[in-house]
C-alpha cells in the first residue's frame, strides 16, 4: 500500500506542476490568454483517458494470457516499470530547470499563432505520459495482476492524490523548506531505491522460471534481523530491493545496477563541455 501511495504522490506531483505552470501563464491577465484554458482542461481530461485506457488495457490483458505467458509478462512489465522510472528521473534531473521556459515559450507561440490546439496537445501528452507511467508503475507493484483490486489499493492511490495536492499547495507557498529543488532531490533519490527493488522483483520473477541461475542460492540469512516476508520487510524490500536471504545474482544485479546509477549521477551532473573556438 506504501508503495502506491507514493507513485501515485510523486506522479501526481509532477502532472500538477505541469498543469501548474501552464495555467498560471494562461490565467495572467497579462498576456491576454483566458481563451487557452478551456483547451488546457480540455488536455488534462484526454491525458487522463489515455492513461485510464492503458491501465484497463494492462489489466484486461493480463485475464486473457494464462500460465507462463501471464508470468513472462508480468516480469517483463515488472522490468518495464524499473527502466521507466530510471528513465523519468534523469530527464527531470536534465529538464527540470528550463521545463517552465520551454512551456511559456510554447504558449507564447500558440498565443502569437492565435491557436491553442497546442496547448490541448502539449497538455494531453505531458498527462497522459505521467499517467501511462504511473498505470505501468502501478502494475509492476502488483495492483490488478490478481484481477480485481483490493479496497486497500484503491484507498493508497484516494491518498496518495490528496497528498500531491497538498505537497503542490506547499511548494507553491516556496520557501527553503518546501521547495522544488529540495522536492526532487528526495524523491529522485527514493525513486531510484524504489526502480532497484522492482528490479530485484524482476529478478526473482526471473530466476523462479529458471531463466537466469543464481550463482549461489544463498549468501546469508538476515531475516531474523528483518524479514522480508514480514509486513514492514516486504515495504522495505519492494522500496529498497533488500533482501534477507539474496542469491548470489541478487547481489550481482543489486550491485552493478547501483554502479550504473553512479555513472550515470556523476554524468549528468557534471557541467558540459566548453566549446573551444577555433584559432
Amino acid at each position: 500500500m506504501g508503495q502506491v501511495m507514493f507513485i501515485v504522490w510523486r506522479e501526481s506531483v509532477e502532472a500538477l506542476l505541469v498543469v501548474g505552470i501552464l495555467h498560471a501563464w494562461l490565467a495572467n491577465p497579462d498576456h491576454g490568454a483566458k481563451r487557452g484554458l478551456p483547451y488546457l482542461w480540455a488536455g488534462v481530461v484526454l491525458g487522463i483517458a489515455a492513461a485510464v485506457g492503458l491501465g484497463a488495457a494492462l489489466v484486461g490483458f493480463t485475464e486473457v494470457l494464462s500460465g507462463d505467458a501471464q508470468d513472462y509478462f508480468q516480469t517483463a512489465m515488472v522490468l518495464v516499470a524499473c527502466v521507466l522510472i530510471v528513465q523519468m528521473v534523469f530527464w527531470m534531473k536534465r529538464n527540470g530547470r528550463t521545463l517552465k521556459r520551454d512551456m511559456e515559450s510554447s504558449l507564447q507561440k500558440n498565443h502569437d499563432q492565435g491557436t491553442w490546439w497546442g496547448v490541448l496537445v502539449l497538455v494531453a501528452l505531458a498527462i497522459a505520459r505521467e499517467g501511462s507511467e504511473t498505470a505501468i508503475f502501478l502494475y509492476g507493484l502488483g495492483f490488478g495482476q490478481g484481477g480485481s483490486v483490493p479496497m486497500s489499493m484503491w484507498l493508497a492511490v484516494v491518498i496518495g492524490f490528496a497528498l500531491a495536492l497538498v505537497t503542490f499547495w506547499l511548494l507553491q507557498l516556496g520557501g527553503k523548506i518546501f521547495s522544488w529543488r529540495l522536492f526532487f532531490r528526495v524523491t529522485e533519490i527514493m525513486l531510484l531505491f524504489l526502480a532497484a527493488g522492482l528490479l530485484e522483483s524482476g529478478l526473482d520473477r526471473l530466476i523462479s522460471l529458471e531463466l537466469v541461475p543464481t550463482l549461489v542460492d544463498q549468501l546469508w540469512d538476515t531475516s531474523a534481523i528483518l524479514d522480508d516476508a514480514s509486513p514492514f520487510g516486504s515495504l522495505v524490500a519492494t522500496l529498497t530491493g533488500y533482501r534477507a536471504h539474496p542469491s548470489g545474482m541478487n547481489l550481482l544485479v543489486y550491485a552493478v545496477y547501483w554502479l550504473f546509477m553512479w555513472v550515470l549521477l556523476k554524468r549528468a551532473g557534471a557541467p558540459p563541455a566548453k566549446q573551444v573556438k577555433p584559432a
